[in-house]
């Protein structure tokens, strides 16, 4: 089920936020907590059945090993060891053994068969979470929760399949709260507010730009230097759109249910230097690699070549996360390398040419992100080479004909009538231009609490949201869902 879809906004969010409150009303706080936990298996299980086989052997699997500990049955140590067995061993299998096998069988010359496994949505996002809480009642920084407390912190809809990364010291004690699940209208406001704003961000720009951007891929070779310039920047916005505003939903949502979860991005494209955009892009992965594994591994406190070695390996593990492909380990691999670089400060920039700099160079890093394997990525750096042929007509003319721009094409083909490429072209300029001048505005959490105080929120809301339920003919999977 997709936030951007008919039947979440108008069947299942109104359920989910009418059972919750209600039961909390007439005082059933537990029968709301196995409601909201009932509700968010449905939302999975309406993908694949089958994913939520696997979600309950593994929430079950977890809160055993946790009750184990609790009970004094097995030792810290052995509790830490099982529950990175089953975590890391379930992501293996799932997401890495077609990758692993069909590199032994490359590499040897062997011939192992694929299993072809399909990948369950979300499954880096709630692996990660439980394997947090695991680690953390192994330091004994976490209590043994109900299973009702348990399940609903791994469940819970809005950040269940493509985060943010919650920790369940900021989930559970607000679950618990009493106070936090009568409904409050101003928070619940401003979480509207933040939903609306991010499936705007999704359907009007992020979908949008993902016909630019697929059309280009899948012509690669026809693609000159200055298609290829557009293309990589179309994506370079539909990325940061679709995911900020998945964020932005879940956030959203979180707050219409009385959570508060943590916000995932702060304005990175503002950021001078890589170093800095990893503080401010996917902030919850970054402190989940920070707090597990970089920190783990040594952190700054082994000398600056150990340090750069972590820095590495944390980025290396951080591609690996996103995909089971080459494409994933070179992004991690070259990210790692540049961010080194950066903490070396051989070079200080300005600030607004050391932002001009980052986008520039995360842009370029987003070629091997997003291509299919490491032949295209090659095809697509040396297309920024090229030269001039003028597909840029060609692919503007294709891409430009959606519905959503109906009226600006009306428009536009009026002032320039019998100059149908021209337009397109401008078009896209223009939808590129929205979404850097968009990029260039306050960050969510400020524009959601600016708001929220402003008389003409109410109908600039309900034309945002209009529009994009119109745009639902376009339903589209977020880009993370793959991850």
């Amino acid at each position: 089920m997709l936030f951007n879809s008919y039947i979440f906004i108008f069947l299942f969010l109104p359920l989910s936020l009418l059972g919750w409150y209600g039961l909390n009303r007439i005082g059933a706080y537990k029968a709301a907590g196995l409601y909201l936990t009932a509700m968010s298996l449905w939302f999975y299980g309406y993908f694949n059945i089958s994913y939520l086989i696997l979600m309950v052997v593994s929430i079950g699997g977890n809160y055993l090993i946790s009750l184990l500990m609790d009970k004094k049955v097995i030792k810290g140590r052995i509790a830490l060891a099982m529950g990175l067995l089953l975590n890391l061993g379930l992501l293996f299998y799932f997401k890495y053994y077609d990758f692993f096998i069909s590199n032994i069988n490359a590499v040897f010359k062997t011939g192992f068969n694929l299993k072809n496994i399909l990948l369950p949505l979300g499954i880096s996002f709630f692996t990660f979470q439980q394997l947090s809480y695991i680690i953390d009642r192994y330091k004994g920084k976490a209590v043994h929760y109900s299973f009702i407390e348990y399940a609903a912190f791994v469940t819970f809809f809005p950040q269940l399949v493509a985060g943010p990364i919650v920790l369940h010291s900021e989930f559970v004690p607000q679950f618990d709260d009493v106070a936090k699940r009568r409904f409050n209208p101003e928070m619940f406001y401003e979480g509207l507010i933040s939903f609306v704003i991010g499936l705007s961000k999704k359907v009007l720009l992020a979908d949008t730009l993902a016909v630019i951007v697929n059309k280009g891929f899948d012509n690669y070779l026809l693609l000159d230097t200055f298609s290829t310039v557009i293309v990589m920047a179309a994506y370079f916005l539909e990325l940061y759109f679709d995911f900020s505003g998945y964020s932005d939903m879940a956030i959203g949502m979180g707050l219409m249910f009385g959570i508060k979860l943590p916000v995932n991005f702060n304005s990175p494209y503002k950021s001078a230097s890589l170093k800095e955009l990893w503080t401010r892009w996917h902030m919850t992965l970054t402190r989940f690699m920070t707090t597990y594994v970089y920190i783990p591994l040594g952190g700054s406190r082994k000398g600056k070549a150990r340090t750069y070695l972590n820095v590495f390996i944390v980025f290396v593990l951080s591609g690996l996360w996103h995909g089971a492909a080459w494409t994933y380990v070179v992004w991690g691999v070259f990210t790692g390398i540049i961010v080194i670089w950066d903490n070396l400060g051989l070079i200080k920039p300005g600030r607004r040419l050391g932002v001009l700099m980052t986008d520039i160079t995360f842009t370029l890093l987003l070629i091997p992100f997003r291509s299919p394997d490491l032949g295209v990525a090659a095809a697509m750096f040396r297309n920024l080479i090229k030269g001039w042929t003028g597909n840029v007509l060609r692919l503007a003319t294709d891409t430009m004909n959606m519905p959503e721009l109906y009226v600006p094409l009306q428009i536009t083909e009026r002032l320039l009538p019998g100059k149908e490429p021209v337009v397109n072209v401008i078009l896209m300029f223009v939808l590129i231009g929205i979404g850097m001048i968009v990029i260039a505005g306050q960050n969510a959490q400020y524009i959601r609490q600016n708001l929220a105080s402003k008389k003409y929120t109410p109908p600039v809301l309900a034309l945002l949201f209009i529009y994009s339920v119109i745009s639902f003919s376009r339903v589209s999977t977020f880009i993370y869902f793959n991850f």
